[in-house]
Protein backbone atom coordinates (compact mmCIF):
# COMPACT_ATOMS: atom_id res chain seq x y z
CA UNK A 1 0.00 0.00 0.00
CA UNK A 2 1.37 3.74 -1.11
CA UNK A 3 -0.01 7.01 -0.48
CA UNK A 4 0.57 10.44 -2.95
CA UNK A 5 3.63 12.10 -1.70
CA UNK A 6 2.08 14.10 1.19
CA UNK A 7 2.91 18.24 1.20
CA UNK A 8 3.90 19.72 4.09
CA UNK A 9 0.60 21.28 4.87
CA UNK A 10 -0.75 17.90 5.10
CA UNK A 11 2.33 16.54 7.19
CA UNK A 12 1.61 19.64 9.32
CA UNK A 13 -2.46 18.31 9.77
CA UNK A 14 -1.51 15.17 10.86
CA UNK A 15 0.89 15.92 13.44
CA UNK A 16 -1.57 18.38 14.74
CA UNK A 17 -4.21 15.79 14.89
CA UNK A 18 -2.22 13.83 17.00
CA UNK A 19 -1.11 16.52 19.44
CA UNK A 20 -4.76 17.29 19.61
CA UNK A 21 -5.34 13.42 20.97
CA UNK A 22 -6.93 12.39 17.76
CA UNK A 23 -6.07 9.53 16.75
CA UNK A 24 -4.16 8.44 13.35
CA UNK A 25 -4.74 6.11 10.72
CA UNK A 26 -2.18 3.61 8.76
CA UNK A 27 -2.59 6.27 5.66
CA UNK A 28 -1.10 9.25 8.08
CA UNK A 29 1.63 6.83 9.20
CA UNK A 30 2.58 6.12 5.80
CA UNK A 31 2.65 9.86 5.12
CA UNK A 32 4.74 10.55 8.31
CA UNK A 33 7.29 8.14 6.95
CA UNK A 34 7.72 10.18 3.64
CA UNK A 35 8.87 13.24 5.26
CA UNK A 36 12.29 14.03 6.26
CA UNK A 37 11.33 16.92 8.63
CA UNK A 38 12.72 14.69 11.91
CA UNK A 39 12.63 17.64 14.07
CA UNK A 40 9.32 18.53 13.45
CA UNK A 41 8.26 14.86 13.95
CA UNK A 42 10.36 14.80 17.37
CA UNK A 43 8.99 18.00 18.38
CA UNK A 44 5.24 16.35 17.83
CA UNK A 45 6.20 13.13 19.65
CA UNK A 46 7.31 14.89 22.53
CA UNK A 47 4.09 16.56 22.95
CA UNK A 48 2.05 13.40 22.93
CA UNK A 49 4.59 12.16 25.64
CA UNK A 50 4.26 15.37 27.84
CA UNK A 51 0.68 14.49 27.74
CA UNK A 52 1.28 11.15 29.43
CA UNK A 53 3.86 12.66 31.38
CA UNK A 54 4.00 16.20 32.70
CA UNK A 55 6.61 15.86 35.42
CA UNK A 56 9.70 16.04 33.40
CA UNK A 57 10.56 12.55 34.79
CA UNK A 58 12.61 9.94 33.01
CA UNK A 59 12.43 6.66 34.66
CA UNK A 60 14.69 3.32 34.36
CA UNK A 61 14.96 0.60 36.08
CA UNK A 62 17.96 -2.15 37.45
CA UNK A 63 17.46 -5.22 35.98
CA UNK A 64 19.78 -8.55 34.53
CA UNK A 65 18.96 -10.31 31.32
CA UNK A 66 19.71 -13.84 32.80
CA UNK A 67 19.41 -16.03 29.42
CA UNK A 68 19.52 -19.47 31.19
CA UNK A 69 19.89 -21.60 27.75
CA UNK A 70 20.61 -20.67 24.39
CA UNK A 71 19.60 -23.90 22.54
CA UNK A 72 16.74 -23.21 19.73
CA UNK A 73 15.30 -25.17 17.72
CA UNK A 74 13.45 -22.02 15.93
CA UNK A 75 16.78 -21.33 14.21
CA UNK A 76 15.60 -17.32 13.29
CA UNK A 77 18.04 -16.08 10.40
CA UNK A 78 18.47 -12.83 12.25
CA UNK A 79 19.94 -14.36 15.95
CA UNK A 80 23.73 -14.64 16.80
CA UNK A 81 23.01 -16.06 19.97
CA UNK A 82 20.67 -19.69 19.29
CA UNK A 83 22.88 -22.89 19.00
CA UNK A 84 21.19 -26.43 17.96
CA UNK A 85 21.07 -28.98 20.41
CA UNK A 86 23.64 -30.87 20.90
CA UNK A 87 26.16 -28.19 19.85
CA UNK A 88 29.68 -28.10 21.72
CA UNK A 89 28.63 -24.25 22.80
CA UNK A 90 25.16 -25.24 23.67
CA UNK A 91 24.30 -24.95 27.41
CA UNK A 92 21.65 -24.56 29.94
CA UNK A 93 22.52 -22.91 33.13
CA UNK A 94 22.69 -24.69 36.38
CA UNK A 95 19.84 -23.41 38.79
CA UNK A 96 22.49 -22.24 41.49
CA UNK A 97 24.39 -19.60 38.50
CA UNK A 98 20.81 -18.44 38.24
CA UNK A 99 20.39 -17.73 41.79
CA UNK A 100 24.01 -16.46 42.07
CA UNK A 101 23.09 -13.52 39.36
CA UNK A 102 19.63 -12.74 40.76
CA UNK A 103 21.56 -12.20 44.34
CA UNK A 104 23.85 -10.04 42.22
CA UNK A 105 21.18 -8.04 40.70
CA UNK A 106 19.61 -7.71 44.36
CA UNK A 107 22.59 -6.40 45.80
CA UNK A 108 23.00 -3.56 43.43
CA UNK A 109 19.42 -2.66 42.93
CA UNK A 110 17.55 -3.85 45.88
CA UNK A 111 13.94 -4.62 46.43
CA UNK A 112 11.88 -5.05 43.27
CA UNK A 113 14.58 -5.64 40.83
CA UNK A 114 14.00 -6.84 37.78
CA UNK A 115 15.13 -9.87 35.97
CA UNK A 116 14.28 -10.41 32.51
CA UNK A 117 14.96 -14.64 32.07
CA UNK A 118 14.72 -15.84 28.31
CA UNK A 119 16.33 -18.14 26.47
CA UNK A 120 15.78 -20.57 23.06
CA UNK A 121 13.12 -22.35 22.55
CA UNK A 122 14.55 -25.57 23.79
CA UNK A 123 13.08 -28.71 22.68
CA UNK A 124 14.00 -30.91 25.76
CA UNK A 125 13.41 -28.95 28.71
CA UNK A 126 10.16 -30.11 30.09
CA UNK A 127 7.29 -27.81 31.46
CA UNK A 128 8.58 -28.52 35.13
CA UNK A 129 11.82 -27.04 34.28
CA UNK A 130 10.46 -23.73 34.33
CA UNK A 131 7.72 -24.10 36.91
CA UNK A 132 10.73 -25.05 39.12
CA UNK A 133 12.74 -22.58 38.32
CA UNK A 134 10.54 -19.90 39.70
CA UNK A 135 9.53 -21.59 42.77
CA UNK A 136 13.05 -21.57 43.49
CA UNK A 137 13.68 -18.16 42.20
CA UNK A 138 10.74 -16.52 44.19
CA UNK A 139 11.82 -18.65 47.70
CA UNK A 140 14.95 -17.25 47.55
CA UNK A 141 13.89 -13.65 46.54
CA UNK A 142 10.31 -12.94 47.14
CA UNK A 143 10.14 -9.61 46.39
CA UNK A 144 11.74 -9.71 42.53
CA UNK A 145 9.82 -9.35 39.77
CA UNK A 146 10.17 -11.98 37.25
CA UNK A 147 9.35 -10.23 33.54
CA UNK A 148 10.21 -13.68 32.19
CA UNK A 149 9.70 -16.20 28.80
CA UNK A 150 9.13 -14.95 25.31
CA UNK A 151 6.20 -15.69 23.10
CA UNK A 152 7.89 -18.24 21.28
CA UNK A 153 9.39 -20.07 24.68
CA UNK A 154 5.61 -19.99 25.99
CA UNK A 155 4.91 -21.63 22.90
CA UNK A 156 7.17 -24.32 23.40
CA UNK A 157 6.26 -25.11 26.73
CA UNK A 158 2.88 -25.44 25.08
CA UNK A 159 4.20 -28.19 22.87
CA UNK A 160 6.61 -30.21 25.62
CA UNK A 161 3.43 -30.06 27.79
CA UNK A 162 0.25 -30.43 25.91
CA UNK A 163 -1.49 -28.22 27.79
CA UNK A 164 -3.70 -25.22 26.52
CA UNK A 165 -1.82 -21.85 26.66
CA UNK A 166 -3.98 -20.83 28.99
CA UNK A 167 -2.97 -23.16 31.26
CA UNK A 168 0.18 -22.57 30.62
CA UNK A 169 0.18 -19.51 31.27
CA UNK A 170 -2.05 -19.97 34.71
CA UNK A 171 0.41 -22.41 36.11
CA UNK A 172 3.54 -19.78 35.17
CA UNK A 173 1.70 -17.10 36.94
CA UNK A 174 1.29 -19.26 40.18
CA UNK A 175 5.05 -20.66 39.74
CA UNK A 176 6.33 -17.30 40.10
CA UNK A 177 6.06 -15.24 37.02
CA UNK A 178 5.21 -11.45 37.25
CA UNK A 179 5.59 -10.29 33.88
CA UNK A 180 5.96 -11.33 29.84
CA UNK A 181 8.36 -9.26 28.03
CA UNK A 182 7.70 -8.52 24.54
CA UNK A 183 10.54 -10.39 22.90
CA UNK A 184 9.88 -12.24 19.72
CA UNK A 185 7.39 -9.33 18.09
CA UNK A 186 10.00 -8.25 15.35
CA UNK A 187 7.50 -7.33 12.90
CA UNK A 188 4.09 -8.24 13.75
CA UNK A 189 3.13 -9.35 9.78
CA UNK A 190 3.66 -12.34 8.50
CA UNK A 191 5.42 -11.51 5.10
CA UNK A 192 8.40 -10.51 7.25
CA UNK A 193 8.22 -12.90 9.63
CA UNK A 194 7.85 -16.21 7.20
CA UNK A 195 11.71 -14.34 5.56
CA UNK A 196 13.27 -14.13 8.69
CA UNK A 197 12.36 -17.01 10.88
CA UNK A 198 10.12 -19.40 9.18
CA UNK A 199 9.76 -21.76 12.52
CA UNK A 200 8.53 -19.04 14.81
CA UNK A 201 4.81 -18.47 15.24
CA UNK A 202 2.35 -16.35 13.76
CA UNK A 203 2.01 -12.23 14.93
CA UNK A 204 -1.40 -13.56 15.81
CA UNK A 205 -0.15 -16.36 17.81
CA UNK A 206 2.39 -14.03 19.32
CA UNK A 207 -0.54 -11.42 20.36
CA UNK A 208 -2.73 -14.58 21.61
CA UNK A 209 -0.06 -15.15 24.51
CA UNK A 210 -0.25 -11.34 25.44
CA UNK A 211 -4.05 -11.37 25.40
CA UNK A 212 -4.39 -14.65 27.29
CA UNK A 213 -1.62 -12.93 29.73
CA UNK A 214 -4.01 -9.74 29.90
CA UNK A 215 -7.33 -11.58 30.45
CA UNK A 216 -5.39 -13.63 33.75
CA UNK A 217 -4.21 -10.48 35.16
CA UNK A 218 -0.95 -9.84 34.15
CA UNK A 219 0.85 -7.32 32.37
CA UNK A 220 3.45 -7.64 29.03
CA UNK A 221 5.17 -5.35 27.09
CA UNK A 222 5.18 -4.51 23.10
CA UNK A 223 8.26 -4.75 21.43
CA UNK A 224 9.32 -3.90 17.42
CA UNK A 225 12.50 -4.06 15.54
CA UNK A 226 13.44 -2.49 12.44
CA UNK A 227 16.17 -2.63 9.64
CA UNK A 228 14.56 -6.58 7.81
CA UNK A 229 13.82 -4.65 5.11
CA UNK A 230 10.01 -4.67 5.95
CA UNK A 231 8.16 -2.13 4.39
CA UNK A 232 6.58 0.98 6.12
CA UNK A 233 2.99 -0.53 5.53
CA UNK A 234 4.22 -3.46 7.56
CA UNK A 235 5.47 -0.93 10.35
CA UNK A 236 2.56 0.47 10.76
CA UNK A 237 0.37 -2.25 10.89
CA UNK A 238 2.45 -3.53 13.48
CA UNK A 239 2.00 -0.64 15.45
CA UNK A 240 -2.22 -0.41 14.79
CA UNK A 241 -2.12 -3.88 15.93
CA UNK A 242 0.01 -3.65 19.16
CA UNK A 243 -2.64 -0.45 19.55
CA UNK A 244 -5.61 -2.80 18.64
CA UNK A 245 -4.57 -4.69 21.64
CA UNK A 246 -4.28 -1.82 24.47
CA UNK A 247 -7.91 -0.62 22.91
CA UNK A 248 -8.98 -4.13 24.03
CA UNK A 249 -7.25 -4.81 27.72
CA UNK A 250 -5.07 -1.93 28.61
CA UNK A 251 -2.65 -4.61 28.97
CA UNK A 252 0.54 -3.36 27.78
CA UNK A 253 2.99 -0.81 29.84
CA UNK A 254 5.31 -0.03 27.61
CA UNK A 255 6.01 0.06 23.44
CA UNK A 256 9.79 -0.73 22.78
CA UNK A 257 11.46 -0.48 19.48
CA UNK A 258 15.13 -0.92 18.53
CA UNK A 259 17.09 -2.00 15.77
CA UNK A 260 18.32 -5.30 13.86
CA UNK A 261 21.65 -6.00 15.06
CA UNK A 262 23.04 -8.16 11.84
CA UNK A 263 26.51 -8.81 12.88
CA UNK A 264 27.44 -12.96 12.97
CA UNK A 265 23.85 -13.58 11.83
CA UNK A 266 22.86 -15.39 8.13
CA UNK A 267 20.67 -12.90 7.41
CA UNK A 268 23.07 -10.22 7.61
CA UNK A 269 22.20 -6.68 5.77
CA UNK A 270 22.95 -3.19 6.81
CA UNK A 271 22.48 -1.63 10.36
CA UNK A 272 19.30 0.79 10.60
CA UNK A 273 21.06 4.38 10.59
CA UNK A 274 20.67 6.64 14.20
CA UNK A 275 18.12 8.64 12.01
CA UNK A 276 15.77 5.90 11.20
CA UNK A 277 15.65 4.70 14.50
CA UNK A 278 14.33 8.09 15.89
CA UNK A 279 12.15 8.61 13.07
CA UNK A 280 9.86 5.23 14.04
CA UNK A 281 10.29 6.11 17.45
CA UNK A 282 8.33 9.36 16.78
CA UNK A 283 6.08 8.02 14.14
CA UNK A 284 5.28 5.19 16.81
CA UNK A 285 4.45 7.46 20.03
CA UNK A 286 2.02 9.28 17.42
CA UNK A 287 0.41 5.88 16.47
CA UNK A 288 0.38 4.50 19.23
CA UNK A 289 -1.99 6.57 21.10
CA UNK A 290 -3.04 4.33 23.83
CA UNK A 291 0.33 3.18 25.67
CA UNK A 292 1.52 5.13 28.60
CA UNK A 293 5.37 3.99 28.75
CA UNK A 294 7.67 4.21 25.97
CA UNK A 295 11.27 3.16 26.67
CA UNK A 296 14.61 4.35 24.56
CA UNK A 297 16.70 1.51 23.30
CA UNK A 298 20.54 2.75 24.44
CA UNK A 299 21.48 -0.47 24.26
CA UNK A 300 21.50 -1.41 20.52
CA UNK A 301 21.42 2.63 19.63
CA UNK A 302 24.49 3.95 22.47
CA UNK A 303 23.95 6.23 25.01
CA UNK A 304 23.83 9.30 23.18
CA UNK A 305 21.31 8.34 20.93
CA UNK A 306 19.37 6.34 23.59
CA UNK A 307 19.37 9.96 25.50
CA UNK A 308 18.25 11.42 22.37
CA UNK A 309 15.12 9.71 21.94
CA UNK A 310 13.88 11.13 24.74
CA UNK A 311 13.83 14.33 22.80
CA UNK A 312 10.79 11.86 20.35
CA UNK A 313 8.25 10.73 22.66
CA UNK A 314 10.75 8.26 25.16
CA UNK A 315 10.25 8.90 28.39
CA UNK A 316 11.89 5.67 29.96
CA UNK A 317 15.49 4.89 29.61
CA UNK A 318 15.12 1.17 29.71
CA UNK A 319 17.68 -0.77 31.87
CA UNK A 320 20.65 -1.09 33.91
CA UNK A 321 21.09 -4.33 31.75
CA UNK A 322 23.83 -5.77 34.15
CA UNK A 323 24.23 -8.53 31.87
CA UNK A 324 22.78 -9.50 27.91
CA UNK A 325 23.68 -11.97 25.38
CA UNK A 326 21.14 -11.53 22.85
CA UNK A 327 21.90 -8.36 21.00
CA UNK A 328 25.62 -7.98 22.08
CA UNK A 329 26.47 -11.61 20.03
CA UNK A 330 25.18 -9.63 17.19
CA UNK A 331 27.88 -6.47 17.27
CA UNK A 332 25.78 -4.51 20.01
CA UNK A 333 28.38 -3.63 22.79
CA UNK A 334 27.08 -0.68 24.96
CA UNK A 335 27.08 -1.28 28.62
CA UNK A 336 25.88 1.24 31.05
CA UNK A 337 25.59 1.68 35.08
CA UNK A 338 22.72 3.10 37.30
CA UNK A 339 24.98 6.32 37.77
CA UNK A 340 25.78 6.73 33.89
CA UNK A 341 21.63 6.68 33.52
CA UNK A 342 21.41 9.01 35.99
CA UNK A 343 23.62 10.99 34.39
CA UNK A 344 22.51 11.12 30.98
CA UNK A 345 18.98 11.61 32.09
CA UNK A 346 19.86 14.85 34.23
CA UNK A 347 22.06 15.61 31.18
CA UNK A 348 18.72 15.75 29.15
CA UNK A 349 17.34 17.96 31.11
CA UNK A 350 15.12 15.80 33.11
CA UNK A 351 14.80 14.24 36.43
CA UNK A 352 15.65 10.67 36.91
CA UNK A 353 13.76 7.96 38.81
CA UNK A 354 14.18 4.59 39.52
CA UNK A 355 11.11 2.11 38.71
CA UNK A 356 10.00 -1.09 38.72
CA UNK A 357 8.65 -3.44 35.77
CA UNK A 358 5.07 -1.54 36.53
CA UNK A 359 6.39 1.43 35.81
CA UNK A 360 5.66 2.06 40.16
CA UNK A 361 8.49 4.70 40.59
CA UNK A 362 10.64 3.84 44.11
CA UNK A 363 13.01 6.01 44.19
CA UNK A 364 13.78 10.09 42.62
CA UNK A 365 17.16 11.23 42.30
Amino acid sequence: MSVANASPQQIDAILEKAVAGERLTLEDGLALYQTNDLIKLGAAAKQVMQRFHPDNIVTFTVNRNINYTNVCDTYCRFCAFYRPEGHPEAYVLPDEAILEKIRETVEIGGDESEILMQGGTHPGLPFSYYTNLLRKIKAHFPTVIMHSFSAAEIWKMVEVSGLPLEEVIRRLREAGLDSIPGGGAEILDDRTRMRISRLKESWVKWMEVHDTAHRLGMHTTATMVIGFGESYEERILHMLRVREQQDKTGGFTAFISWTYQPDNTALKGTRATAVEYLKNVAISRLMIDNIKNFQSSWVTMGPKIGQLALEFGCNDMGSTMIEENVVSAAGATHSMTKQDLIRLIRDAGRTPARRNTYYKILEVY
